[in-house]
């Protein structure tokens, strides 16, 4: 069967990395403790470095899931709520709106508020931390919207999650997801490390060395090698580095998770579970999605930036999941959610 699933996987993706496409890709799948892995392209076409499943990857918004994977540990350990308002931990927080926010909300992006930082026209600066607090303070409902009663998404409202937690536990977030999380499950290769002067992270060599040079789609290169971006200039606010490799560990982790410690286990399949419904075909989980195919269950979180493109799908019922990195913007990762996982899943038969 694993020979099958393999030539799925491939079928999907190669030909959306031929030879005049930029970049590269890696993909990863899981199944049932099985990991395979699919390399194509370059991780920097100068150098025609070509990917393997040990290049780093920005991951771009597939960091939500281990932010949220820290509240969901934080509430089975007691050290948080769902329904705690924010201006328990960030009393800074004044505003008519955000005070009435909860670290709950903020996490099932059913907050309400939407920043201009969340939408085109992309701001040219970027902000402070009390600039960004002054920010919220300010927002004002723009069309009825009201705490945990609609799903938007938004980027604004895990940096300020971020902030939250790094309040409650008094550590850098960077700190908090390597010892919560990277560390127990055994993940070496990923990191979130700090911005540099000119927004690159700041790796030491022999990691800078496996990561990607960005690419537009349309195959110009953006920013440097280990390139971040962000809209808030204060720390822990660039994106997070990973391997397929490690992703692989992170999906089994998701998955099956036998060796962890239980809480991180539970607060791992916490994060997966739905807790606003959006339409017949969509709901919510904590940073992750839930989307209800013809039968099967996903549940995914797609990533990407003007030169990266990111994705995890996992199908907990059948416990097979994939990851997609690409070192490009734009690149089709909707090929897993509808094509290649509802295919293995087929594959393996009723569950």
């Amino acid at each position: 069967m694993i020979a099958q699933m393999r030539d799925i996987v491939a079928n999907e993706l190669a030909p959306t990395m031929t030879p005049d496409q930029p970049g590269g890709l890696a993909a990863a799948l899981y199944a049932g403790r099985h990991v395979e892995f699919f390399n194509y392209g370059f991780a920097d076409g100068a150098t025609r470095r070509p990917v393997t499943p040990d290049t780093l990857f920005n991951l771009g918004s597939l960091r939500k899931p281990f932010e949220a994977t820290l509240v969901a540990l934080g509430t089975l350990r007691g050290e948080l709520r769902l329904d705690d308002r924010l201006p328990q931990y960030l009393p800074e927080l004044t505003g008519d709106y955000i005070r009435r926010v909860t670290v709950g909300e903020l996490v099932t992006h059913t907050s309400g508020m939407l920043l201009p930082t969340d939408h085109p026209p992309w701001p040219d600066e970027s902000f402070s931390r009390a600039q960004f607090i002054d920010m919220l303070n300010d927002w004002r409902p723009q069309a009825g919207e009201v705490p945990g009663r609609q799903r938007l998404y938004s980027h604004a409202g895990y940096v300020l999650l971020q902030l939250v937690l790094e309040r409650c536990y008094d550590a850098a977030i960077s700190t908090l997801i390597e010892q919560r999380i990277l560390g127990p499950i055994g993940m070496n290769a990923t990191s979130v490390p700090e911005r540099g002067e000119d927004s690159r992270a700041i790796m030491d060599e022999a990691w800078m060395q496996r990561a990607v040079q960005g690419y537009s789609d349309q195959g110009i290169a953006i920013g440097p090698i280990g390139h971040q971006q962000s809209y808030f200039d204060f720390p822990g606010t660039g994106q997070m580095f990973s391997s397929p490799r490690d992703l692989a560990t992170f999906v089994a982790a998701c998955l099956d998770g036998r060796s962890i410690d239980p809480h991180l286990r539970e607060a791992l399949r916490l994060t997966q579970h739905e807790i606003f419904r959006v339409d017949e075909k969509f709901g919510q989980g904590m940073a992750w999605e839930n989307v209800r195919l013809p039968g099967v269950t996903i549940v995914d979180k797609p990533g990407g930036l003007n030169n990266a493109s990111g994705y995890i799908g996992l199908v907990p019922a059948r416990r097979i999941g994939i990851v997609l990195l690409a070192n490009r913007g734009e690149y089709p990762h909707e090929i897993a959610r509808y094509k290649i996982l509802p295919a293995l899943a087929k594959l393996m038969g009723p569950h």
